[in-house]
C-alpha cells in the first residue's frame, strides 16, 4: 500500500510537472492571438475606408484559417502521412496499412459493421422521425408528444448508453431478480431463458443500432416538422377537396415538397452515424463483433500505439464522409439556383 500511495503521488509530481509548463503556454498563447484581434480592430477604427476592406479579411478571416490550419488542415495532413507509415510513424511502409484495413478478418468484420450502422441508422431513424412530425403535426397535444421523442437529444451518447445498458442487462443466476427490461418483457411472454443480448451477434449489433436511432429520430423528427409547417396551406387545402386520402397528401404533396430537407436530415445523420464512438464503447467496447470504425481507430492508434493502422482507418473514415458531403453541397446548390 505504501508502494502504491508512493507512486501515485510521484506520478501527480510528474503529471503536474508536465502539465504546469503546457499550461502555460496554452494560456500565454491564447492571450497573445486576443492581443492581435485587439489590435487589428483598433488598426480598422483608425483607418481609412478603403483600408478597412482589407483589414475586415484580416480580423475576419485570417483568425478563422489559422484555427483551421492547426485544428484540421494540419492534423489532417500528419494523419495520411501517418497511414503509409510503421506502427511507430518512422519508416514508409507504402499501402501496407490500407491492405491489413481490407484483408484481414477482424477488420472486415468492422467494415461491415460500419455499413451497416450506416445504412440502418439514417433510414430508421428519417422514416420514424417523418412519420411521427406528420401525424403529430395537427394533434392537440402534438407538441407534448414531440417534447418526449426530443428529450433523448439532450442526453449524451455515454448516457444513453448506460440507459440502454440496463435494457439490455441479463442476469443468469435465476435467485437474483432480473433488471434487464427486454429480458423481463421475454419472461412475461414465455421465454424462461432469453438470450444474453449484448453478446451474441449478430442481433447486439441491431440492438446497439436502436440506442442511435433513439436519439436522432427527435433531431430528424424537429426538423421534418418544421419544414412541413412551410408547406402552404392552400395546396393541403386544394388536395383535400379533390378528395386525395391521408396517405396520397403525404406521399404527393408532403414528401416531394420537403425532399431537400428529407437529403439534408439524412445526411447530417449519416455522417453522425459514420463516427459512432460512444455506444459501442461504452456498452460492448467493440466486442462480440460490435466493433466500428472509430472505435477501432482509437483502439490502434492509442491503445496499441500503433500509429499506422490507427491513421489508415481514419483516413478511410475521412473518405467516407467526403461524398456526403460533397452531395449534400450540391444539392444545396440545386436548391438555390432553383429558387
Amino acid at each position: 500500500m505504501g508502494i502504491l500511495t508512493f507512486g501515485i503521488l510521484t506520478a501527480r509530481e510528474t503529471g503536474w510537472d508536465v502539465i504546469a509548463p503546457n499550461l502555460t503556454i496554452t494560456i500565454f498563447g491564447l492571450l497573445t492571438f486576443a492581443a492581435v484581434i485587439f489590435l487589428l480592430f483598433v488598426i480598422g477604427e483608425r483607418s481609412s475606408v478603403k483600408a478597412q476592406e482589407w483589414v475586415k479579411y484580416l480580423v475576419f478571416l485570417v483568425p478563422a484559417l489559422f484555427l483551421l490550419t492547426i485544428g484540421l488542415i494540419y492534423p489532417a495532413i500528419r494523419t495520411l502521412f501517418l497511414s503509409f507509415m510503421d506502427a511507430r510513424g518512422e519508416n514508409f511502409i507504402g499501402f501496407d496499412n490500407y491492405m491489413w484495413a481490407f484483408t484481414k478478418p477482424e477488420i472486415l468484420v468492422v467494415l461491415r459493421n460500419t455499413i451497416i450502422w450506416t445504412l440502418a441508422v439514417p433510414i430508421f431513424s428519417t422514416t420514424i422521425g417523418l412519420g411521427i412530425a406528420y401525424f403529430t403535426d395537427r394533434m392537440k397535444r402534438g407538441t407534448w408528444v414531440k417534447s418526449l421523442i426530443f428529450m433523448p437529444m439532450a442526453i449524451s451518447f455515454v448516457g444513453a448508453s448506460v440507459i440502454w445498458r440496463f435494457v439490455y442487462q441479463y442476469e443468469p443466476n435465476l435467485n437474483k431478480p432480473d433488471i434487464g427490461l427486454m429480458s423481463a418483457l421475454a419472461k412475461a411472454i414465455g421465454i424462461a431463458d432469453p438470450p444474453i443480448w449484448l453478446i451474441e451477434a449478430p442481433m447486439n449489433t441491431f440492438l446497439l443500432i436502436a440506442v442511435m436511432v433513439w436519439i436522432q429520430t427527435g433531431f430528424a423528427m424537429v426538423v421534418l416538422g418544421a419544414a412541413m409547417k412551410n408547406i402552404p396551406d392552400e395546396i393541403v387545402e386544394a388536395s383535400m377537396l379533390d378528395g386525395a386520402s391521408q396517405w396520397r397528401r403525404f406521399s404527393q404533396i408532403t414528401v416531394p415538397m420537403i425532399r431537400s430537407t428529407i437529403v439534408v436530415v439524412v445526411t447530417t445523420v449519416l455522417i453522425g452515424t459514420l463516427k459512432v464512438f460512444d455506444i459501442v464503447r461504452t456498452m460492448t467496447g467493440g466486442n462480440f463483433e460490435t466493433n466500428v470504425i472509430a472505435n477501432e481507430m482509437f483502439n490502434q492508434a492509442f491503445q496499441q500505439r500503433n500509429y499506422g493502422t490507427g491513421s489508415a482507418l481514419a483516413i478511410l473514415l475521412f473518405l467516407g464522409v467526403i461524398p456526403i458531403v460533397a452531395y449534400n453541397i450540391r444539392q444545396l446548390r440545386r436548391e438555390r439556383t432553383e429558387r
